[in-house]
């Protein structure tokens, strides 16, 4: 590792935040803030989704997990292309139909302010667990090469440099500001992964591919492994990932934020769609990377490289053998995996606060500068929360993509149930959602906590959005077919006409 690698990765730190300010025009209010005035390009959202959804775990992680393994993880990408497809018939829809900021606006008007601001907060708490998992996966490989260079900076202050850039832009810039970052941010790494995969090829006198074959470790499909524990099992895999997209895409603020930020119903269902077969590749290529360095480290064990896990593989190949500058491209790579990440969320984050929490339970009516200023504040404040969050898993020893997919998974499912539950049961109520959803969500902590390895994490959506639906539907029981609560609730009947803009980008 060289000076010139450092000094790259101190360019792109201040390039990012000056990209951010200068793409992010001027904002006039809140709208402007959270959707970007409904403006944004389908193709630029697509790309921010998809930055933000891989993040620093793809970089990271994904080598390690064709190292141990095989590429069976490729699976679940076929379920998220599934699951996005739900998302953009079955639930975009809902979301043009009126002025809608966030994804639950809609159990507002589906169930009332108390499911709304329970889902809200609910989200809240996983994101702030599940990136912080994310913005620790990144500051991993910069630990090492500091280290390396005697330098001996701990992770929370590498977390704090990262976390500070990213709130600065974000701050200023709005949602705006984060997506055309994302573009960036996603081209880099992906890059960084073309570089990663030919230098390595470059090194090797053997075809990796043939080397990884014959360890069984090009398998892509797995029909024999127990669909209950094994996370990658076929079955498992497809239904365990189409359902948490369906989640992840469709019920977390993250993500549905750019949907509406686009200009169209047509251009955010083309958006999400296009952003499976997107991150289908993606993961193809850094498993690819990762039986391309079982041949490069000799098929050695991580007890035999003297790691403490998978997740330091593609790091230490970075650090020890990528040429100067290029080893810092990739490194900056790493580092934009994870801030468009940080940046997607302290933007959802905030809105979510605004628009969720602080609209509906303060009494004060604010003008649009105040409404902006108090958005701003909420962006800090998450951006100072984010920061401590990454520093609670610096001791861990698990593979952080896992990780991260299984902390998000504890909510998800909680989140898509209380979503089918409005859409197919009209005698649920507010009461009915509630108790549902805090059943699944306590149900999947405790799995998580206290049965570890019992259930494939990938599974953990589906349970949860099972266990909503089928205790909502029963407590709904208890009320009349023909009461008058189901169908004033029912947001979908009344808003027809809107439905009738959207091809043309209106909004009712």
């Amino acid at each position: 590792m060289q000076t010139i690698d450092l000094v790259v990765i101190a360019v792109y730190l201040l390039a990012s935040a000056w990209l951010g300010l200068r793409l992010s025009g001027r904002q006039r209010d809140v709208k402007d803030y959270f959707i970007g005035g409904r403006r944004l390009p389908w193709w630029a959202v697509c790309l921010s989704a998809v930055a933000t959804e891989t993040s620093a775990l793809t970089v990271i992680s994904v080598p390690g997990v064709a190292y141990l393994g095989n590429v069976t993880f490729l699976q679940v990408a076929i379920g998220y292309l599934i699951g996005r497809i739900v998302v953009a018939f079955l639930l975009l829809p809902r979301y043009y139909r009126g002025e809608m900021t966030t994804a639950y606006t809609y159990l507002g008007l589906r169930f009332g302010r108390g499911m709304q601001s329970t889902a809200s907060v609910t989200f809240l708490f996983t994101r702030v667990l599940a990136d912080g998992v994310r913005l620790f996966a990144a500051a991993i490989p910069m630990k090492i090469i500091l280290d390396s260079l005697g330098a001996g900076v701990s992770y929370f202050a590498i977390v704090a440099v990262m976390g500070v850039v990213t709130i600065l832009y974000t701050l200023v810039g709005g949602i705006r500001a984060v997506v055309w970052v994302d573009v960036v941010q996603m081209g880099l790494y992906c890059v960084g992964g073309v570089v990663a995969l030919a230098v390595i090829t470059a090194s090797l006198d053997v075809n990796f591919l043939a080397v990884a074959a014959d360890a069984g470790k090009t398998q892509f499909l797995d029909f024999t492994s127990n669909p209950v524990s094994a996370p990658y099992a076929t079955v498992t895999a497809v239904l365990g990932g189409a359902l948490l997209s369906t989640a992840s895409h469709g019920a977390d603020q993250i993500i549905v934020q750019r949907l509406l930020s686009c200009r169209s119903l047509r251009d955010a269902q083309k958006a999400v769609i296009v952003s499976g077969v997107v991150v289908f590749a993606q993961f193809a290529l850094f498993l690819t990377v990762g039986l391309a360095l079982y041949s490069y480290f000799q098929a050695a064990t991580v007890e035999q490289l003297g790691l403490a896990g998978s997740d330091e593989l593609f790091p230490v190949f970075v650090v020890e053998a990528m040429p100067p500058g290029l080893a810092g491209l990739l490194l900056a790579g790493v580092i934009a995996a994870a801030m468009s990440t940080l940046s997607s969320s302290l933007s959802a984050l905030s809105s979510s606060t605004m628009t969720d929490l602080y609209e509906q339970f303060s009494h004060r009516a604010l003008s649009d500068t105040q409404a902006l200023r108090m958005s701003r504040l909420f962006t800090l404040g998450w951006g100072l929360v984010f920061i401590a969050a990454a520093a609670m898993f610096t001791g861990t020893d698990n593979p952080v993509l896992e990780l991260g997919l299984s902390v998000a998974s504890l909510t998800y499912g909680g989140l898509l149930g209380a979503f089918f539950l409005g859409l197919w049961v009209r005698r649920a109520r507010q009461l009915d959602a509630a108790i549902a959803f805090c059943a699944a969500v306590a149900t999947m902590s405790w799995l998580f906590l206290f049965q570890p390895g019992l259930i494939g994490f990938t599974w953990y959506t589906a349970i949860g959005t099972g266990i909503v639906l089928g205790l909502g539907y029963l407590l709904s029981r208890r009320h009349p077919d023909d009461s008058p609560m189901a169908d004033a609730s029912t947001p979908d009947e009344p808003c027809e006409s809107a439905g009738r803009e959207e091809d043309r980008g209106s909004v009712s």
